[in-house]
């Protein structure tokens, strides 16, 4: 087996690169969809293909990673990413919706897959915290997103910045081949692939766990609130606030930045302060607060305010996914934690494809602030649920789930 260190390294460049890829329209939206000829608000369908094919392929990647390897179906993922990206660049609305699709589905697998990895080599009461370094690949991604691509996109079009987006994309699938023997040795070749009945039995084993099935649910709104903080801070920024592009691409990289910190910590409290419920809980009434600010101010307050709160939301928003993994890396039997985490994360995109559209609608029929405060008030009820429902950490169980 190898390094647990390794295996942490190699799944948080994966992880980084696959959210920038992810993030990359979001970022560029008011370039992009000016030379498509759309409005900027509709970066929410995008983001909404992401993830709706991200869930379809989270489902699907138990039998793939145990067929495969979880390294192999990384790299798999990589290379859907960079090919989605190409397919964006001719810069037509429904290439980037078939774009979209593509780095969504390779966006599902890489989680079930670093799971599987980070499963075998990480002591139990260590997960909390491991889960969540692994899970700040996210907002480094988007961190490298916001601060790297809209200058690349002043300063030579905004095809430029995807393409180095691509490049990175496929650098880092050649990089871990260098791994992929030690850490897909426990692959089993001649196993079935995804095919719908597993997608299914692993769907029905994570709501057949109240426990599990608590994890899931909460996951849906954490989620949907996530990707419309990531998605639309920009475009908020941008045309409810009227800064300047490389302005709130700074702003968008300070949140992800906070969120990286916020999951050490709340990864770190999840192992030795609080229990997983009662970190989410926290983290969804600062949430609350965060988007009731951002409703006070959508024609109010200075940059330096908005960046202040963007880092506190993005700190609590961004922060939640690595408490939420480790979780269900704890509950589910050691063998079907990859099926177990992707099912589970079939509600997590689910919430990904509900949240940013429901937001972009609400924006075009009315304002950012009334979007935000409907936010506000479901992460708040969230927060409240999780709170009042108790403290669940069951042992770890022997139930079946089909890989």
């Amino acid at each position: 087996m190898a390094s647990p260190w390794l295996t942490l390294v190699i799944t948080l460049a994966i992880q980084a690169m696959i959210s920038a890829a992810a993030l990359a329209g979001p970022v560029l939206a008011p370039e992009v969809a000016a030379a498509a000829g759309v409005p900027a608000t509709l970066v929410g369908i995008q983001v909404g293909l992401i993830y709706a094919a991200a869930a379809v392929a989270s489902l699907a990647s138990g039998g793939m990673i145990q067929r495969h390897g979880a390294v192999r179906v990384s790299q798999g993922a990589l290379v859907l990413a960079a090919g989605g990206l190409a397919v964006s660049l001719a810069g037509a609305a429904a290439a980037i919706a078939a774009g979209a699709l593509l780095i969504g589905l390779g966006y599902g697998v890489v989680t079930p897959a670093s799971s599987h990895l980070l499963a075998q080599t990480t002591p139990r009461h260590r997960m909390g915290l491991v889960f969540s370094i692994k899970q700040t690949g996210v907002p480094v991604g988007g961190m490298l997103a916001g601060l790297v691509l809209p200058h690349i996109t002043l300063a030579a079009g905004w095809r430029s910045a995807v393409a180095l987006c691509i490049v990175l994309c496929l650098g880092i699938a050649l990089v871990a081949q260098t791994v992929r023997r030690p850490l897909d040795a426990d692959r089993i070749p001649g196993r079935a692939g995804g095919g719908a009945a597993r997608m299914l039995s692993a769907l029905r084993y994570v709501f057949a766990e109240p426990s599990m099935r608590a994890l899931a649910l909460t996951s849906f709104v954490f989620a949907a609130m996530q990707l419309v903080l990531s998605g639309y801070l920009v475009t908020f920024l941008t045309e409810g606030r009227g800064l300047p592009l490389a302005t709130a691409g700074t702003i968008l990289a300070v949140a992800q930045a906070a969120g990286v910190g916020g999951r050490l910590l709340w990864g770190w409290s999840a192992d030795h302060l609080l229990n997983a419920r009662h970190v989410l809980a926290l983290l969804a009434f600062v949430s609350a607060i965060c988007a009731a600010f951002f409703a006070l101010q959508a024609s109010l307050g200075t940059p330096l305010t908005l960046g202040a709160i963007a880092a506190l939301f993005g700190a609590a928003a961004i922060g939640w996914n690595g408490v939420f993994l480790a979780e269900v890396a704890r509950i589910a039997p050691r063998e079907h934690v990859a099926s177990a985490t992707g099912a589970s994360l079939f509600m997590t995109y689910a919430g990904v494809v509900f949240g940013p559209p429901a937001f972009a609608a609400i924006v075009s029929l009315a304002s950012y602030g009334l979007a935000f405060a409907v936010a506000s008030f479901v992460m708040a009820a969230m927060g409240v649920y999780l709170a009042v429902s108790g403290p669940r950490r069951p042992a770890l169980k022997s139930g079946r789930c089909q890989s």
